[in-house]
């Protein structure tokens, strides 16, 4: 399996200092002309209204120096110019050790119809969700999982609680979507152990199911089938040996570095 990325390149670094100068657009107070813009005409409604979502901006470090709309933040058009968030993606797995995922509905703006693992998303620039550093940043992608899981599968709140993820490190990519969306992250990733309940969102989530990593790797040899280039990066260098370790993962958890992809 081959992940469709492109190399990370940036003709200036994003900074606090900078990043006004770079993208003035960024300024919360625009989310309306977000929701309001051609750039979303013919899309899904609620996918549109949740292109309002406030993302956290940052430098190639991992600091939070701005925020910016769900949709500014994937437009290529900035994305090529270096726009960066954070984003987290949380493995799931049973009781028997089987690994949720979920295929993106067809409603999604970006990669809809694809497969992935469990939940993909971002923490927001609100209270309890933004961090700078990173043990606080690693509780904000926490309980962003927890509502995020609610959200897309309906998994009750209570049976996620904030302390059952385990962070294991960070990945910096870019991918495109097509030629009008794509992603540019620092992306926390979250393995977790529990049996629970789902109530599937529809509009999030078109399909689902639980896998070994044999019945994994078989889906990856399918040709029908698509994947998020996040995902596919994530199991072509890391998640099959965490998966082999899952009870001994103490010697991967809470990695510093932020492996750039």
């Amino acid at each position: 399996m081959s992940a469709t990325t492109t190399t990370i390149t940036s003709s200036e670094r994003i900074t606090a200092e900078n990043i006004i100068h770079l993208f003035p657009e960024i300024d919360t107070s625009l989310s309306a002309a977000a929701r309001d813009s051609s750039e979303l005409d013919g899309y899904d409604e609620e996918q549109v209204r949740l292109m309002d979502e406030v993302c956290i901006v940052l430098d190639e470090d991992d600091k939070p120096i701005g925020s910016a709309s769900k949709k500014i933040c994937h437009l290529m058009s900035n994305i090529e110019r270096g726009l960066l968030h954070r984003a987290f993606s949380v493995f799931l797995f049973d009781s028997e050790k089987r690994l949720l995922l979920q295929q993106r509905a067809d409603e999604k703006i970006t990669f809809p119809g694809m497969w992935t693992n469990t939940c993909c998303s971002h923490p927001l620039g609100i209270p309890g969700e933004t961090g700078a550093e990173l043990e606080a940043a690693i509780m904000g992608v926490k309980r962003a999982a927890q509502r995020k899981l609610n959200h897309e599968l309906g998994i009750p709140t209570y049976q996620v609680p904030p302390g059952i993820f385990h962070f294991l490190t960070r990945i910096h990519y870019k991918a495109p979507s097509d030629g009008k969306w794509g992603e540019h992250e620092i992306d926390y990733i979250l393995f977790a152990q529990k049996d629970v309940g789902l109530a599937i969102n529809p509009n999030e989530v078109k399909d689902y199911k639980y896998v070994t990593p044999e019945e994994l790797k078989a889906m990856f040899q399918d040709e029908s089938l698509s994947f998020t280039p996040w995902f596919k990066l994530i199991c072509e260098t890391m998640l099959f040996e965490w998966w082999a370790n899952f009870d001994n993962l103490d010697k991967y958890k809470n990695e510093q570095t932020i492996r750039r992809m």
